[in-house]
């Protein structure tokens, strides 16, 4: 080998060197950051939020949602149009819907159209959103629990995942002290239950999430984004004082896929939608 072959492999040999180690530290920094274009098809709404909105222009209120940013609508109803006819809009908005609200009622007497339902529709997740106040009692959740776990069953041969959204209300406890939220996550089938956690209501009702996900990791594929202002009032996203950047640091231990911004009863419902994607789409998750 001469010389001047040997400088030009040397060289050669320095400047592949200086690429991979720019690449492995690029890959690096994207890791710690996390993946920009993962982390924004996670960002969902819940479209409850808007529900008076969405009465009066239903597919005008959509475009305003996916305009926003959002990639992931979470329905509770579709307010006269078919499931058919919404694939159709959001599929034409370029956004889909992984989960949906159904209630307990409709999960017990109206499962098979449900599932139908969610099938058009290409949702994998069907949540149980509420249950009435006489029906929490010791027996009430037991009944619960017992539906819970047939439907669960049933949306599972489906290809569909059943699970539970709480409020405040599952942390109150019963007459001999047990929580509702500690006997749905003990006496459901962890395959075929999960839960869409909360996050306002369990901070409102005084109990941590990072406690949660670590005595039941993997159970929480799916949480509701809501903040709180210090003296317990639902705000925007980013508005209050709950710390999302430290939930979502252990969202592979939670097993959460699907961030989902909802605020009950917003003040100006358009501003809403935009403010809470704007602040969740600069966390890293």
């Amino acid at each position: 080998m001469d010389r001047r072959t040997f400088m030009k492999i040397s060289a050669g040999s320095i400047f592949g060197g200086l690429l991979l180690s720019c690449a492995e530290n690029k890959a690096g920094e994207n890791e710690a950051m996390g993946n920009p274009e993962r982390q924004l098809a996670k960002i969902g709404f819940q479209l409850y939020s808007i529900r008076f909105l969405l009465e009066k222009d239903f597919q005008g209120i959509l475009s305003t949602v996916a305009k926003a940013g959002y990639k992931e609508l979470e329905f509770h109803d579709y307010f006269g149009n078919t499931p058919a006819d919404v694939r159709k809009m959001i599929d034409d908005l370029g956004v889909t819907s992984p989960s949906v609200h159904v209630s307990i009622d409709r999960l017990r007497n109206n499962l098979s159209e449900e599932i139908e339902n969610a099938a058009t529709m290409g949702q994998k997740f069907m949540v149980c959103p509420w249950l009435s106040e006489d029906q929490r009692t010791a027996d009430g959740y037991k009944a619960l629990i017992a539906s819970l776990n047939e439907a669960g069953e049933a949306c599972q041969k489906a290809g569909i995942q059943l699970a539970y959204h709480n409020h405040d209300f599952e942390f109150f406890p019963l007459e001999d002290g047990a929580l509702p939220m500690d006997l749905i996550l003990a006496q459901t089938d962890a395959d075929k239950v999960k839960i869409e956690l909360d996050l306002y209501w369990i901070r409102k009702a005084g109990h941590d999430a990072l406690a949660y996900f670590e005595k039941h990791p993997g159970r929480f594929p799916l949480c509701h984004v809501k903040d709180m202002d210090a003296e317990g009032n639902m705000v925007d996203v980013g508005a209050g004082v709950i710390d999302f950047a430290e939930i979502f640091a252990k969202s592979e231990q939670a097993g959460l896929k699907h961030y989902i911004a909802e605020y009950d009863n917003p003040e100006d419902p358009v501003a809403t939608v935009k403010n809470c994607y704007n602040y969740l789409e600069k966390l890293r998750f």
